[in-house]
């Protein structure tokens, strides 16, 4: 931090507390209370999102008659279909990501663009006419730390103009003196702590609910930058071509997002978090994600994870103090998790599981995350058990805990529940775990799939299997035109300039069969266009997405035989259950399954057509990287 004389903080403190108080009026809370919180636990920020993202979209394409194949090109993953599989078309952003800034950067830049555009601008808008209209004081002492100009006399300058108009200020103010936002800061710390200010900066609003307290943490601090900002830029020889009424509003978010990121929460701030938490939760909730593991072990838990656990004698999960430590097969790595908070125990123990163990935690306040012992885990598995003390119920389920050649297949399931304490139920007990003499044990179908979950497909995607048909009638079925190959970065590039609504599909002959893949589409799930694929054979398709809605399909020569989403009970008509073509497609399969239902519904798939798709066949459709826009809506 850049040292300062405390002569010049308290030269500094009657004027820049006189602009606090002014400034404090003007901020709006929305954006005050986003700032206040950066000081709270991640746990307590995160959103409680009830799906998981998983990483990794590549470029997919189809070869194609009219187009040459690309053979020399990596089937690289562009940010375009990496972002496709995370959000909804109507969501995709109209301006490209950043790249992370060089880290000389200050402090108070990273965290102003850390904020995204929206806010720093709703308080520009806000504060801008005050700041411009009110003189900078004259503080003396000032001077001895004011920058001085780079040397050379001439700089240059560029923007994406996708930014912020008080980020560009404030990149502007720093390429022509460097070290002062800098200063900002270092003044800011030293004001927020002095006796004379810092009662001003505690105050509490009258309302005691979480906004308003935020609101207000948030506020008087970023009034209290903002006006050490006001005066330092401001006696600045800053030439005309910089806003400085954006520089002083952009250096005086960032320095206040940093120094809120350092500063306790109020101490009221916690109860009324927990009040606000209690009044909106909600049952019953489920959240998927992947969790670290080191040493055989994570665990569902209040507060950090324990440092030492006994062996589970049930081979499986031992209680702690405020939740569970589940023992896995893999000694270090990452599992797949599925939790689910009931109001009540579930009627029966779910079938497809190896283990399946039961026990009685009790909760000192509530709110377990599911952590690994790094104390880590993705934001949807953290506070997510009910936010009340007492006693729940956990119902571990387990499965591929002995698998070695396809350690991704190591799943878990956490179900839990309000019930006072019982004794351990052991449902379910495997042979062994891994590292021990495996039984002969037949393989399951949808191992074969398990490669989907690292693929561009893993989050979003429609398989679409037909036989009997051609890729020009494929094509046209979902009301593509078979001679407008394109390239998929054009596609991508459309889709996020502004036709957030375009669709698009890929397809691969692979001789018996025509596959087509549409990332983050769906129209290979509709009954028409799987009618008329289906006119001179069979076609099958199997569709998800992040937010865990499927959708498996079958039709033979023009007939939609059925067509449900797996895993909610079922809606598939039991008369189009009874068609022996599906029965036999579905047979052996556990369809509720909420873990590996996607790779369930291949199978089904390939069972149903007599072909499926393969790694091979998606490095194909990569490499090729054609796709064809679906121009004429047919369904």
């Amino acid at each position: 931090m850049r040292d300062v004389s405390d002569g010049l903080v308290d030269e500094l403190v009657p004027p820049v507390t006189a602009a606090t108080r002014l400034l404090m009026g003007l901020i709006p809370s929305g954006p005050a209370a986003r700032l206040g919180r950066l000081g709270t636990p991640d746990e307590a920020r995160q959103e409680r999102r009830q799906t998981v993202g998983h990483p990794g979209h590549g470029r997919a394409a189809r070869r194609s008659p009219q187009a040459p194949v690309a053979a020399q090109r990596r089937p690289a993953a562009p940010v375009g279909l990496r972002r496709l599989g995370t959000l909804n078309p109507q969501e995709l952003p109209r301006a490209a990501h950043h790249p992370d800034p060089a880290s000389t950067q200050p402090a108070t830049t990273a965290a102003l663009r850390g904020l995204g555009p929206l806010l720093p601008e709703r308080l520009l808008g806000a504060l801008e006419l005050t700041v411009a209209g009110v003189e900078p004081p004259d503080v003396p002492g000032l001077a001895p730390y004011l920058p001085p100009p780079p040397d050379g006399g001439r700089f240059g300058f560029a923007s994406t103009g996708q930014e912020s108009e008080p980020l560009t200020a404030a990149l502007l103010v720093e390429r022509l003196r460097p070290g002062l936002a800098d200063l900002v800061l270092a003044l800011t710390r030293r004001l927020a702590a002095h006796p004379s200010v810092a009662p001003l900066l505690a105050r509490t609003p009258d309302a005691g609910d979480e906004p308003a307290i935020a609101a207000q943490h948030g506020r008087t601090h970023l009034a209290l930058a903002v006006a050490v900002a006001h005066t330092v830029v401001g006696r600045a020889q800053l030439p005309p071509v910089v806003d400085r009424a954006a520089a002083v509003v952009g250096i005086g978010i960032g320095a206040a997002a940093v120094v809120l990121r350092e500063t306790p929460m109020p101490p009221t701030y916690a109860p009324a978090l927990l009040e606000k938490v209690r009044a909106e939760y909600l049952l019953p909730r489920q959240s998927y994600g992947s969790v670290p593991v080191s040493g055989h072990r994570f665990a569902l838990v209040e507060g950090a994870f324990p440092d030492a656990a006994d062996l589970p004698g049930n081979g499986l999960v031992t209680v702690v103090d405020g939740g569970a430590v589940i023992r896995t097969g893999r000694a270090d790595g990452a599992v797949r998790v599925h939790l689910t908070v009931l109001a009540e125990a579930p009627p029966e123990v779910a079938a497809g599981w190896e283990e399946v163990v039961e026990v009685s935690w009790r909760a000192a306040e509530g709110l377990a995350s599911v952590l690994g012992p790094d104390g880590t885990s993705e934001p949807q598995l953290r506070a997510q058990t009910p936010p009340w003390p007492g006693d729940y119920r956990l119902r571990v389920h387990a499965r591929g805990r002995a698998e070695t050649e396809d350690p991704d297949a190591e799943t878990y399931e956490l179900v839990v529940w309000a019930a006072p304490a019982a004794a351990e139920v052991v449902h379910r007990r495997a042979d062994r775990v891994r590292g021990e003499i495996a039984p002969v044990r037949a393989p399951r179908p949808e191992q074969a799939y398990g490669w989907i979950r690292r693929s561009s497909l893993s989050e979003a995607a429609t398989v679409t299997v037909t036989t009997g048909a051609t890729v020009e009638e494929v094509l046209d079925a979902f009301g593509a035109d078979p001679k407008r190959p394109e390239s998929i970065p054009s596609i991508e590039e459309d889709l996020f300039t502004g036709d957030a609504n375009l669709s698009w599909v890929t397809v691969l002959d692979t001789g018996p069969a025509i596959l087509a893949v549409e990332f983050n589409g769906f129209r290979g799930s509709r009954g028409p266009v799987l009618r008329r694929a289906s006119a001179g054979g069979r076609s099958a398709s199997m569709f998800w997405n992040v937010r865990a809605l499927t959708r498996l399909s079958f039709a033979e020569h023009g007939r939609l035989l059925g067509a449900f989403e797996p895993g909610t009970g079922g809606d598939l008509d039991p008369k189009a259950a009874a068609e022996p073509a599906i029965a036999a497609a579905l047979a052996g399969l556990d369809l509720d399954d909420h873990l590996d239902g996607r790779q369930q519904g291949l199978v089904a798939v390939e069972r149903f057509t007599g072909h499926g798709i393969t790694a091979a066949d998606l490095g194909r459709i990569t490499a090729a990287g054609i796709g064809y826009r679906i121009v004429a809506d047919k369904v």
